[in-house]
């Protein structure tokens, strides 16, 4: 029924990624009691309702990438109205690679409230299981279908140093896995899981040249890919950068201007480098 102080709220659910057992009971709760479900897909909906045995109140529509620019405006109306309105996709939190980030912002600009009933998360899910750093993590959801550009993304990320964490469908694994070899190479340590939280969940953690040749047999199910991050630069020191600058005047750049540049590239302190140079012509002219 909708709030009494007549007052609506926009509640994005997260379903189970896999295994019914995870539905929260805050989830089930409102699933039953909330006024209006926008779904992804209203038969996956009306299927999980069934085998969870809740009978929504609320009248359900749908909401996917197909409709949704369309349907903001009911949505938002419906919730300025006083309405209770669940948005759920058909697996995990709604807004993260599924539909729901456009509603919310739009939400949120008319100053409806959103909130959210937390739950299962395959990129979570995923990265705890990795065997990755889980520190610093970056999610990139689903590259391009097309080779072209899907190296061209990947090659963006050589020199990321978190954990990447990607979806790509079964069929598309072992191309992406290429993909991914030729970015950052074959030793690159990874993980490839499927089936999250379901009876044939599997985690295969390996390099990433072993994981296209099992990827290459043909997978099943739904898929995440983790890849570590890229190994942090190490830090020259000033010494190894004097001959550097040493080049650059000789080619007949000032002085100044040469240090600024070797210690900007190298990351190194602009002053102590400056000093280093200084340091040396002196010695050099003992």
């Amino acid at each position: 029924m909708q709030n009494s102080d007549n007052e609506g709220v926009i509640v994005l659910g997260a379903t189970p990624i896999g295994n019914l057992s995870d539905a929260s009971p805050r989830l089930r709760e409102i699933m039953e009691s909330a006024d209006v479900i926008a779904a992804e897909d209203t038969r996956n909906f009306h299927h999980l309702a069934h085998a969870l045995g809740i009978k929504p109140a609320g009248r359900v529509m749908s909401l996917h990438e197909h409709n949704e620019a369309h349907k903001l405006g009911e949505v938002i109306e419906l919730a300025r109205e006083g309405a209770t309105v669940l948005v759920v996709s058909d697996a995990g939190m709604p807004a993260v690679s599924d539909p729901g980030y456009p509603l919310v912002a739009a939400a949120m600009e008319a100053g409806i409230r959103v909130t959210a009933v937390p739950g299962p998360s395959a990129v979570l899910t995923a990265l705890a299981l990795s065997g990755l750093p889980t520190g610093r993590f970056t999610f990139e959801g689903f590259l391009p279908r097309k080779a072209g550009e899907r190296r061209k993304r990947l090659g963006a990320l050589l020199h990321e140093e978190r954990t990447m964490v990607f979806f790509e469908a079964p069929h598309r694994v072992a191309d992406f896995l290429a993909s991914a070899i030729e970015a950052f190479g074959a030793q690159r340590q990874a993980a490839v899981a499927r089936e999250l939280t379901k009876k044939f969940e599997e985690v295969r953690r390996d390099e990433l040249g072993a994981l296209k040749a099992w990827a290459d047999e043909g997978l099943r199910g739904e898929i995440v890919v983790v890849i570590s991050g890229a190994s942090a630069p190490e830090t020259a020191s000033i010494e190894d950068l004097l001959p550097k600058v040493s080049t650059l005047v000789a080619d007949g750049m000032r002085m100044k201007q040469a240090v600024a540049e070797v210690a900007e590239a190298a990351g190194a302190k602009k002053r102590d480098l400056y000093e280093a140079v200084l340091a040396e012509r002196h010695e050099a002219k003992k």
